[in-house]
């Protein structure tokens, strides 16, 4: 009979390794959405309760196809929520005053770190990441064997719900890191970084730290072209200009030796209409007067008249 038990023993044990290691391996596609991943990891960070004790963190096992990517639950009471807050969950800080839209007596707070996957899942063209995208997501605690749970509507009332990155990259040069948002509807909005590298936020959905992209710098070909081609626009701008100014003198020579010609023209031309006009008038007579000669004028068209003979 010992033998027999040991020797069931001996075939179920490879059939609990399998349906084990079943469990551990949710399906995953390297293709789906980050809505769809956020089930994933839902599933397996419920999965963590064991003996599940209130507020107090549970790190998930993940599959190796998520190699990268950590997970986190952590189990509350709505009232401990919303009196007391959460000092530190992970980089989360949780105020007090938040409130879960539909109540439930019990919550599951679920952490997300992307890590190496954050650009795959969150791709944001025209921005480069400087720390891994972190998400906190709220669950129903009421049954911790749900799947394909709906989210809960956390939002923070009085103070934000505050997130300090550790794992920060130095941004560039000039570049201003700002503090991005995705919420679960698909929307990115972009806030101030505060000191710290720290991010601020009122309601849950996936967060990280990023700065715009830097244009790529030109090959030295690419350079090299860029400068020979200035230098002949420089060039060309240079004869231009000097052109201009050649031209512009002849011109002026042109004009002013035209001015001058016209000038000896009208000069010539005034010339001849006086000769023209002394040859044309009457020749007087000449007569001597001593040693000179002068014209004499033989009559006058109006004779004197003496005042004393005028009689009225």
């Amino acid at each position: 009979m010992r033998v027999a038990k040991n020797f069931l023993a001996i075939l179920t044990f490879p059939l609990l390794l399998s349906f084990q290691f079943s469990i551990a391996q949710v399906p995953f596609d390297d293709d789906i959405s980050s809505r769809a991943l956020d089930s994933v990891l839902q599933v397996h960070a419920f999965k963590a309760f064991s003996r599940p004790k209130t507020g107090v963190p549970y790190d998930a096992q993940l599959p190796n196809n998520l190699t990268g990517v950590k997970v986190s639950a952590l189990r509350l009471r709505s009232g401990s929520l919303r009196t007391r807050g959460v000092q530190s969950y992970k980089e989360f800080q949780i105020p007090t005053e938040v409130v879960e839209q539909p109540y439930v007596e019990r919550l599951v707070l679920v952490y997300h770190n992307l890590g190496n996957w954050s650009e795959k899942f969150y791709p944001l063209p025209g921005y480069t990441y400087l720390a891994p995208v972190l998400g906190l997501l709220s669950y129903s605690g009421v049954d911790l064997s749900a799947n394909e749970l709906p989210e809960l509507d956390i939002r923070a009332s009085d103070k934000p719900i505050l997130i300090k990155f550790n794992d920060v990259k130095s941004a560039p040069y000039g570049s201003v890191p700002k503090c991005v948002y995705f919420d679960l509807h698909g929307s990115v909005q972009f806030d101030i970084l505060l000191p710290d590298n720290v991010c601020s936020t009122v309601q849950q959905g996936h967060f990280s730290i990023v700065v715009e992209s830097i244009a790529p710098t030109p090959a030295p070909a690419a350079v090299a072209a860029t400068i020979g081609e200035s230098g002949r626009k420089k060039k060309s701008k240079v004869w231009i200009i000097v052109g201009s100014l050649v031209g512009g003198c002849i011109l002026l020579i042109i004009l002013s030796l035209l001015v001058v010609r016209l000038i000896k023209i009208k000069k010539g031309m005034k010339i001849q209409e006086l000769e023209w006009t002394a040859d044309s008038n009457e020749t007087l007579q000449m007569t001597s007067i001593g040693g000179t000669k002068a014209p004499l004028a033989i009559g006058t068209r109006t004779r004197p008249i003496i005042e004393n003979d005028y009689i009225p």
